[in-house]
Formats: C-alpha cells, sequence, structure tokens
C-alpha cells in the first residue's frame, strides 16, 4: 500500500501552528495594507520617481494595494500548507490507530 506521509506529528504540528500565525498576521497585514496605514509606509515599494508624477498619492494607494494583494495571496499560501498539515497529522494518527 502506498503511504502519503511525509513527515513526522511533530513537523506536521509545527507546520499547523505556523500556518494559523501567518495567516493571522498576513491577513491582519493585508486589511493594513488596503487601510493605506500610514505607519506601514516604509514597507510600500516606491521610488522617487512615483512622487514626480502629477498625481502621487494615487501611485501611492496602488502600491498599498498591490502589497494588500501579496499579503492575501501569502495568507491563501499558508492555508495549503496548514491543510497539507492538518491532512498529514490525520494520516499519522489513523497509521498509529491501524498498527495497535
Amino acid at each position: 500500500m502506498v503511504s502519503f506521509l511525509c513527515c513526522g506529528p511533530k513537523l506536521a504540528a509545527c507546520g499547523i501552528v505556523l500556518s494559523i500565525w501567518g495567516l493571522v498576521m498576513l491577513i491582519l497585514l493585508g486589511i493594513f495594507f488596503n487601510m493605506h496605514s500610514a505607519v506601514l509606509i516604509e514597507d510600500v515599494p516606491f521610488t522617487e520617481k512615483d512622487f514626480e508624477d502629477e498625481r502621487p498619492p494615487e501611485i501611492i494607494y496602488h502600491l498599498y494595494e498591490q502589497v494588500s494583494y501579496n499579503c492575501f495571496i501569502a495568507a491563501g499560501l499558508y492555508v495549503v500548507l496548514g491543510t497539507f498539515s492538518f491532512c498529514q497529522f490525520r494520516l499519522i494518527k489513523r497509521k498509529r490507530r491501524m498498527e495497535e
């Protein structure tokens, strides 16, 4: 029988915990970037050329939203990782029950 186990129970549990933490963190960051929080201006990838344009606030707001979308995409990847870790954890529990 083919086994889909590729990690142990501790690694699976660690993956679940890190996924939950990453999901919460990135969703909050995505929300704050979407609200154009002034505190996060250092993390927005703008250049001096962006300020020389006719309407710099629109360009900076667009960059904020771009970073926000990137945070939400990364949160989605953490959901995938968490689902994978949870499935591994369940397979490990099932394997232990079958061995007993």
